[in-house]
């Protein structure tokens, strides 16, 4: 039997594929770069045939690394960075678009002109009115390119989040389909019905000819063709969005569990069980997975810039070489009271949705240097956090007594000791950190029979760490205090 599943964790700054065996030991691991492109202040894009040739690439990688026979593989799990989008040909899957990046700030007119009908909006989807969304970049590229939209109100093109156009790509076409975690975060599905809204498309002028069958995250969802990353088919067993796949790799299946995942942004999710929460602090509904990969609901805050703050550092001021130095360059600093970086590069996500603000770095002095600018960068990122989980408390009334974190920067130890101290509760880190990969691999593995249900893996839960809290509380309310003044200064 086969008892192997590929997990690939296409995500905003690279491509990660995990080849893990039914004992939850990862065998193979491979990882490659996507180029970001920035073709105009506040757009961002990516090249889909890059993201479709890195999963090529690193999943033979991964197979031959691990020296598999692919009949050893069970199936695959496809997680991915949600809201990014692809418009392709029907016939032959040739990209009529770069990839438009979550992160990507062109529709904001858009948005602002359908701002009055936000209730009505949110309560069909779920979501806010915010360029975030893919819909509204949508309706802006079919507005701009009436020779595409005519493509589009024939049949001839398929839109998609990056999910959608892996498993088109993969399977050679076989498979026009969307599961139903990303979906719901394109601004034109129906949380409750878990179908394409009509209203929706209307109001963003979307043919609906356009759209991808939803489906369920828990497969079997097709096979890949012969020759993609393996010489023989491959069935492809789950697909789901990243932060619900680290949700589902944090084994966060019951109301109130939080996760954190610390990637280029920072997205926090709830579980809230079978009932939808609505949010009086401008969080997100959105779909969660029950322990057998089944659809539940969760409440989301998404801050936009975390780990890519800790990237301009290194890329754009030149103040580090690795993002490995920053952990001890915090706590050379001696003025963490006193500066404040606010990374709004992109606007500000939850619990603000302020579009149109821009960064700043408040309170230098003459004697401000690198080592403050670091720590008050990784500060801003556990500040962040910090205003969505509060909002998280009101709307739900639950106290948090554990935040569960995962990603990139959930290894830097000063930074989760800093969380744990806004909070004032324990931070938990698993052994594994990129438990995307790992859900994405969990649900493919259920779909399969490797596993029977969500508690059968056991890699997440071996050798967590625990960052208990350790400031004084008088400190804490003095630091964000300032950090919410620092705030206000950017807010448009």
């Amino acid at each position: 039997m086969a008892s192997h599943v590929l997990a690939i964790d296409q995500g905003t700054t690279g491509t990660t594929v995990l080849l893990i065996d039914s004992r939850g030991r990862v065998r193979a691991r491979t990882y490659g770069e996507i180029r970001q492109y920035y073709p105009r202040p506040g757009w961002v894009e990516h090249n889909p045939d890059e993201i479709y040739r890195s999963v090529i690439s690193l999943g033979r990688q991964a197979i031959a690394e691990a020296r598999l026979d692919s009949r050893e593989i069970a199936a695959i799990g496809i997680a991915n960075q949600r809201e990014t989008f692809v418009v392709w040909e029907r016939k032959g899957g040739r990209p009529l678009t770069p990839a438009i990046v979550w992160q990507c700030r062109r529709s904001a007119e858009i948005c602002d002109r359908l701002r009055a009908k936000e209730p009505e909006i949110t309560q069909r989807t779920g979501l806010l009115v915010d360029p975030y969304f893919s819909g509204t970049k949508l309706k802006w590229l079919l507005d701009q390119h009436p020779d595409l939209r005519r493509q589009c109100e024939r049949g001839q093109a398929c839109f998609g989040t990056i999910e959608s156009w892996l498993i088109y790509k993969l399977s050679r076409g076989e498979a026009f389909v969307s599961d139903f975690t990303n979906a719901s975060r394109t601004l034109l599905f129906n949380l409750e019905s878990r179908t394409w809204d009509e209203f929706m498309c209307r109001e963003l002028t979307v043919p609906p000819r356009l759209l991808p069958r939803a489906i369920a995250s828990r497969g079997p969802i097709c096979e890949t063709a012969p020759g993609t990353i393996a010489s023989r088919s491959i069935p492809i067993g789950g697909a789901i969005g990243d932060q619900q796949a680290a949700m589902f790799g944090q084994r966060c299946f019951n109301s109130g569990d939080l996760k954190a995942t610390y990637g280029t942004g920072a997205f926090l999710l709830m579980h809230t069980g079978d009932r939808r929460v609505y949010s009086r602090n401008r969080l997100l509904s959105t779909i969660a997975l029950t322990k057998t990969g089944e659809p539940g609901f969760a409440l989301e805050g998404s801050v936009f810039i975390a780990g890519a703050a800790v990237q301009w550092l290194r890329d754009r001021l030149g103040l580090i070489d690795r993002s490995s130095e920053t952990a001890a360059l915090a706590r050379r600093s001696k003025r963490q009271s006193q500066l404040y970086v606010i990374p709004a590069f992109v606007g500000l996500g939850a619990p603000y949705w302020d579009s149109r603000a821009r960064g700043a770095i408040v309170g230098i002095t003459p004697d401000t240097n690198k080592t403050d600018i670091v720590r008050a960068t990784l500060d801003s990122i556990a500040y962040q956090v910090c205003d969505v989980i509060a909002a998280l408390g009101t709307d739900t009334g639950r106290p948090v007594t554990e935040l569960r974190v995962d990603g990139g920067a959930s290894a830097n130890d000063y930074l989760m000791q800093f969380q744990a101290d806004l909070l004032q509760c324990p931070v938990r880190r698993p052994r594994m950190v990129e438990t995307t990969a790992l859900g994405a691999a969990m649900l493919a593995g259920i779909s399969a029979g490797v596993w029977r249900d969500a508690d059968a893996p056991i890699m997440a839960a071996q050798g967590a760490r625990l960052f208990e809290p350790r400031m004084p509380v008088s400190e804490r309310d003095e630091l964000i205090a300032g950090w919410h003044s620092a705030v206000n200064r950017v807010r448009s």
